[in-house]
């Protein structure tokens, strides 16, 4: 039995003698321990400096200081005179040209310099109280004393601190036999009177007996309540000789009765094999009916009137992640969580018996949102009343829905595109054009410059320093970019309007991704005000996907876009923990090519989500961005290669473009981009 165990079956007042035993031992290890240390301290922080300020005192008085520095001899008799001190561990006198002349040790030897010089040397390793006094010389070059204090305490402490803590133990001794007895008194005898009293119950079967409640303490409120339990087994035991009389009675009955019941289980037997046959058929029945519900795309959950759960299909377990085992016979808010906020319509539905729908509703699952239809039915029937909820996933509906809504957005946008670039084309290129026109009527290189300058009576170079002095080159100059990213612009937006009458043919996607790459790091960084080499870029490229049929300027233009916008997201999460990171996929699903360009970007909200794809729309500040990047990457994408475009994005999560485009029998002979 281990240490620890016998503690624990020791009585109760000897665990709480030796528990009192064990503090004052604590109490007293403690106090000596701090009482040596404080000691040890203040000798050492001020009895050890102060002695040694004293001894160099004396010692450097005009006589006793020529006798030391005499010679060799008197010095070592003038550091004997020392030896008797005790706060004194060892002394060197060392002579006026720094060598020493005679050492002084106490106990073990210490490594003292021999030179004067090599003192502060030997003071960096050196961690005793030390004192260096100078020792007058009539010659007028004085000599040194050094001085080192004792670590070590007298040992006449040691013998005092002892005695102090003896005569406390033996007060504490004599302190706990005193509380041992006042224990046993009034805690070891009352529990063992008790003891004694149960276990004389337990013998003689006498409820009779009773115990002597003695203090007004707790064992005085447990032997009040030991008193009252024999109080209550002596009146039960009287029950009992009562009803085994009363037992005997309705045994003779019993007997009379038994031959009565055998006539009765015979008949019992045979409606019990038919009942059982019955059951048989229900039970398989209902089985059929719950594997046509379990295999059912909704999830099903029936309430009765309480709206509690009485059945509960596969579906709605994989919705709620709850177990049909626990959603039984529990409220339908404990069950399914994210119902609770339609107790008003569950409720309406059972009183008013009529059908409530909601539209949609979006729940977040495995970190994605997606979106339900609930329909909310009243049931009637022999049992009561109740509600049947069936819950429909739209989430793929309504994504067709948004696919075929930006389709038309797209066509519809298609013919304004191209009115407005062919309307913007004309002004546009007399700006670019006269812009260039007064830059080469300005240049002094031109031979009819000079002439016309010449006639007006005008210096041209006089002309070029006034012009720069009004800034008017920049003012051109900005001009000029102006016009250029305008021109883009309607660039952007001929290219939208038009259909493409390319022929598609097979690409790399890898080898077409990787040029995409050295495009954006080479055309991105300085622009932007950002390095796009910094980021990590992660390949995840599938080695069985073959070509795939694609214009490859187009798809680059497509590609460059989504690498552009994701950098920009990353430049911009000034929270994120991880270093910028792309992820680039490719994967074949089912009869699709897929790409994926994913980012840990800023992210994006549901709402910015659903229009990021409209011509125009977009979040960057004014003259940051025209709204038009996306909008021609989805009309590449869905119109030019008849694929699909997706994004998945979460704020402060990062996003996710998905490029889907057919899959067709290509020719490996030209295979390439």
């Amino acid at each position: 039995m281990t240490l620890r165990q016998r503690l624990e079956n020791l009585p109760v007042g000897r665990k709480l003698l030796a528990a009192l035993l064990v503090l004052l031992s604590a109490v007293l290890l403690v106090a000596n321990l701090t009482f040596i240390s404080a000691a040890y301290w203040i000798t050492q922080q001020s009895m050890a400096p102060q002695a040694l300020h004293t001894l160099g005192r004396l010692i450097a008085s005009p006589a006793l200081s020529s006798e030391a520095l005499h010679s060799s001899r008197s010095a070592a008799m003038v550091l004997k005179r020392l030896d008797e001190y005790a706060p004194l561990r060892a002394a060197v006198i060392y002579d006026s040209n720094g060598n020493s002349l005679a050492q002084l040790q106490r106990g073990e030897k210490l490594q003292l310099p021999q030179r004067l010089d090599e003192l502060e040397r030997w003071r960096e390793t050196a961690f005793r109280t030390n004192l260096l006094v100078d020792l007058p010389h009539p010659s007028g070059r004085p000599g040194a004393l050094l001085l080192v204090a004792s670590s070590e305490l007298p040992g006449a402490f040691y013998t005092g601190t002892l005695t102090a803590s003896l005569a406390i133990l033996a007060l504490s001794v004599a302190l706990w036999f005193l509380v041992a007895r006042q224990i046993r008194r009034l805690i070891t005898k009352p529990i063992r009177r008790l003891e004694e009293l149960s276990r004389q119950v337990t013998r003689e079967e006498n409820y009779a007996l009773r115990a002597n409640r003695g203090n007004q303490d707790e064992i005085g409120s447990l032997a009040d309540a030991f008193n009252t339990m024999l109080t209550r087994m002596q009146a039960r035991e009287q029950q009992l000789k009562g009803a085994r009389d009363d037992a005997q009675q309705a045994f003779d009955q019993a007997q009379r009765l038994a031959e009565e019941t055998r006539h009765s289980n015979r008949k019992l037997e045979l409606e019990v094999q038919v009942r059982s046959k019955i059951e048989k058929k229900l039970t398989g029945f209902q089985n059929y009916l719950n594997s046509i519900i379990d295999s059912m795309p909704s999830a099903l959950i029936a309430l009765d009137e309480q709206l509690y759960v009485t059945q509960w299909n596969q579906e709605a377990s994989a919705l709620s992640g709850t177990p049909l085992d626990e959603a039984l016979n529990q409220p339908v808010f404990l069950a399914f969580p994210s119902l609770k906020p339609f107790l008003a319509q569950l409720k309406r539905t059972a009183e008013q018996l009529r059908v409530e729908k909601i539209e949609r509703v979006t729940w977040l699952k495995d970190e994605e949102p997606l979106h339900y239809a609930l329909t909310f039915y009243p049931l009637m029937g022999g049992s009561g009343r109740g509600v049947v909820i069936r819950i429909d996933d739209i989430t793929q509906r309504l994504s067709l829905e948004e696919m075929m809504v930006q389709s038309e957005k797209m066509l519809s946008v298609g013919g304004l595109a191209a009115g407005m670039a062919h309307e913007i084309n004309n002004p546009l290129g007399a700006i670019l054009h006269n812009v260039q026109n007064i830059r080469r009527r300005l240049s002094p290189e031109l031979e009819k410059n000079l002439e016309q300058a010449d006639q007006a009576g005008v210096s041209l170079p006089a002309i070029d320093q006034y012009l720069r002095a009004r800034d008017i080159p920049r003012m051109l100059d900005g001009i000029q970019q102006a016009g250029q990213r305008a021109a883009k612009i309607v660039s952007h937006m001929l290219s939208f309007s038009r259909r493409s009458n390319r022929q598609l043919a097979p690409c790399d996607l890898p080898a077409l991704i990787d040029q995409a790459l050295d495009i954006a790091g080479n055309d991105f960084d300085l622009a932007d005000g950002f390095d796009f080499k910094t980021l990590e870029i992660v390949r995840e490229f599938d080695a069985n996907l073959g070509p795939v049929a694609a214009t490859a300027n187009e798809l680059e233009q497509v590609l460059l876009n989504l690498l552009k916008n994701a950098a920009q997201a990353i430049h911009q999460n000034e929270e994120r923990d991880a270093p910028g990171r792309i992820t680039l996929r490719t994967r074949q699903a089912g009869h699709w090519a897929e790409i994926q360009v994913e980012d840990n970007g800023t992210g994006m909200s549901e709402a910015v989500r659903k229009r990021i794809f409209e011509p125009f729309f977009t979040t960057k500040e004014v003259g940051q961005g025209t709204g038009l990047g996306l909008a021609v990457s989805y009309f590449i994408i869905t119109n030019n290669h008849k694929g699909q475009m997706e994004v998945h994005s979460r704020a402060g999560q990062g996003t996710c473009f998905i490029l889907r485009l057919p899959l067709t029998t290509v020719p490996d002979s030209h295979a390439g981009l």
